[in-house]
């Protein structure tokens, strides 16, 4: 006899149904498997490096290494004779310098007069043409963040960065029953006889599971029969995660899906209220998900794609299109930042894409050719033609797109201050199952305040001392956005100080003392708010800046300033205690700062920053943050700022 169906749902009912149903019966697993073998597997958490990339001072060029110091003076009319094993070292690409070396003379620059002395007749800057330790990869970087799909770039860096495995959400096994007695293989198809037809969904349905981060396995096929169909259903219940059964589903009278479903478990859903794809089943069997399949191809297919792939993706934590081709086309979006290029090359620069508004913020990431992060971090590639000299903010570009443009609209724009904390919000953001992200630039507290103004950031982080007031902040936030209501998010604080090697007997742990003994100084750039504090110390100690060696020399974060000194390329710098516990460094704490979050006014309801201040406010974001040494994290309050 005939069946009815049950009901016809409504489509967004159905879903909600099938998700629901699936957060009950699916329950996560991972695995730990190497690197090598992750591509397009979702990690479970973020992975930090374990060493810095590079782990030594590495020529970036085919030449010789000297102390720089001894090339000045070396001019077109006055050149220098330099004695290898004395004054020079030859050196090919990536070779570790010797300890008293500090930059290398690229091989066109050196005149060889015998195979023991050359001329020299130019001189080099201290690091000229040296790959410094870390200049990629600071050990303690997070290199990807959680829930993250790894992409082919994404492996480079990984290793790089000491990790030889990663934790990955375990695929789902989803096994496909294919039903009925008119059914063959395709290996048959030259033997068809009437009515015979070829199975193709498994296959198709297959690949789209497989398309969707998810493993299927495809069964024999069984006939119309119901006791057979019993038994595979429970065979195939036994060993997967979701079962899929293609045809039957309908009301026909060789249609067991709905009453066998029924019968050893527990039917959902028995139709839905769309064309093509009403006939479909959704259910249970011993506690497994089970999807009845129109058995025609098209409805198969839109069952697949509009149901079983959003699920997939939402389980293994990819998100819906994350595996779908990006546009060819390029978007249109705005230079943050002015970018120098070379008269000599056309150049392909990778930049960072975030949505304010309705427009799109370019920011170029590091350029160097050994800088595999650029590719991870890139949203898109920029193209800048040959005998030009560079693009100035602000200048409308178009962007070649290496990343959906969904996920580059989810992301908050944080640039400003660095800080450890920004990536630990990040991975706070990322386990969240709307794709949102947290694109940051670290180009200092005041550069934070100017991208505000320009309005090309959601938030800029900041530590800005004001010396007259002893007050962190307000006065720059009244002075340079005095027509933009803003609100100060405040309550973290952290300890900055200097850092010195440990074991290392130096009586050096003051300002002065630094200056008295020219140790050389590793520090921040300008309108950072550690460059400023630094400021306002040797004022009170009134210490010129012209007595701290290394003065000039600008780094744009703390772990930069760390890994310098860590390393032996300087000799102290100033930063965070939390950076110095990390990395092994002695501290000598200079004074407490408040590091506060700027955002704008209208986008204080935006969800993500309501998601931001949740995690903010959350006890175990707390308990994060102060087991890493140097912070307190205290009441999180709102101050207001130029509004009405």
């Amino acid at each position: 006899m005939y069946k009815r169906y049950l009901n016809l749902v409504e489509f967004a009912d159905a879903k909600k149904i099938l998700q629901e149903q699936a957060g009950k019966l699916l329950k996560p697993e991972t695995e730990t498997i190497a690197v090598r073998d992750s591509l397009h597997r979702v990690l479970h958490a973020p992975v930090f490096a374990r060493i810095s990339h590079p782990n030594y001072n590495a020529s970036a060029m085919d030449g010789v290494a000297i102390n720089a110091e001894s090339s000045f003076g070396a001019h077109e009319r006055h050149s220098l004779k330099l004695t290898k094993g004395i004054d020079f070292w030859p050196v090919d690409t990536g070779d570790c310098l010797p300890a008293n070396c500090n930059a290398v003379v690229m091989i066109e620059d050196v005149i060889e007069l015998d195979q023991d002395t050359i001329e020299l007749y130019s001189a080099v800057h201290p690091w000229q043409n040296v790959r410094v330790v870390g200049e990629d990869i600071i050990v303690g970087d997070m290199i990807v963040p959680g829930n993250h799909c790894i992409q082919a770039v994404d492996i480079g860096a990984i290793l790089c960065s000491g990790n030889a495995e990663v934790t990955v959400r375990k695929k789902l096994q989803v096994g496909i029953v294919p039903t009925g007695t008119e059914l063959r293989t395709a290996a048959t198809a030259d033997r068809l006889q009437p009515g015979e037809i070829i199975d193709s969904n498994s296959e198709m349905l297959a690949a789209l599971i497989r398309e969707a981060g998810a493993t299927a396995k495809i069964y024999d096929i069984v006939p119309d029969n119901k006791e057979l169909l019993r038994a595979a259903f429970l065979n195939v219940a036994n060993e997967s995660d979701i079962v899929l059964i293609i045809a039957g589903s309908s009301a026909g009278t060789e249609d067991y899906t709905q009453p066998l479903v029924a019968e050893l478990g527990e039917v959902f859903v028995h139709g839905i209220a769309i064309k093509p794809g009403k006939p479909v089943v959704f259910g249970k069997i011993s506690e497994k998900l089970v999807l009845g399949m129109p058995g025609y191809p098209v409805a198969a297919f839109m069952i697949a794609r509009e149901f079983l792939q959003p699920l997939l993706r939402k389980q293994a934590g990819l998100g819906e299109n994350i595996l779908e081709s990006c546009r060819v086309d390029k978007v249109d979006a705005i230079l943050s930042r002015r970018l120098i290029s070379s008269l000599k090359h056309q150049e392909f620069v990778q930049v960072k894409l975030g949505r304010i508004k309705d427009k799109l913020i370019a920011t170029p990431l590091n350029r160097g050719a050994g800088v595999t992060m650029s590719l991870v971090k890139a949203d898109g590639i920029l193209d800048v033609a040959r005998a030009s000299e560079g693009i100035e903010s602000g200048t409308k570009v178009k962007v070649q797109l290496i990343r959906p443009l969904e996920m580059i609209n989810n992301a908050l724009i944080c640039t400003g201050s660095h800080d450890i904390i920004i990536d630990k919000i990040n991975a706070e953001l990322t386990k969240t199952a709307d794709g949102w992200t947290l694109a940051s630039a670290h180009v200092g507290s005041l550069g934070g305040i100017m991208a505000i103004k320009r309005g090309e950031a959601h938030i800029a982080p900041a530590h800005l001392l004001d010396e007259a007031t002893g007050e962190y902040n307000i006065s720059y936030i009244k002075k340079y956005l005095r027509e933009i209501p803003v609100v100060l998010i405040r309550g973290i604080k952290r300890q900055q100080g200097l850092y010195f090697r440990r074991n290392e007997q130096l009586s050096a742990r003051s300002l002065a003392a630094i200056a008295e003994q020219g140790l050389s100084f590793a520090n921040r750039q300008k309108g950072s708010g550690t460059r400023v504090l630094l400021d306002y110390l040797l004022k009170q100690d009134g210490i010129p800046v012209t007595a701290i060696s290394g003065y000039e020399q600008e780094l744009l974060t703390h772990t930069a300033v760390a890994l310098a000194v860590l390393s032996g390329n300087y000799d102290t710098g100033m930063g965070i205690e939390a950076v110095a516990n990390l990395l092994g460094l002695d501290f000598v704490p200079v004074g407490v700062e408040n590091y506060d979050l700027i955002v704008p006014q209208e986008y204080l309801e935006d969800v993500r920053i309501q998601k931001l201040l949740e995690i903010l406010r959350s006890g175990e974001f707390k308990n994060n943050i102060e087991s890493m040494g140097g912070y307190v994290v205290e009441n999180i309050e709102l101050i207001p700022l130029n509004s009405d």
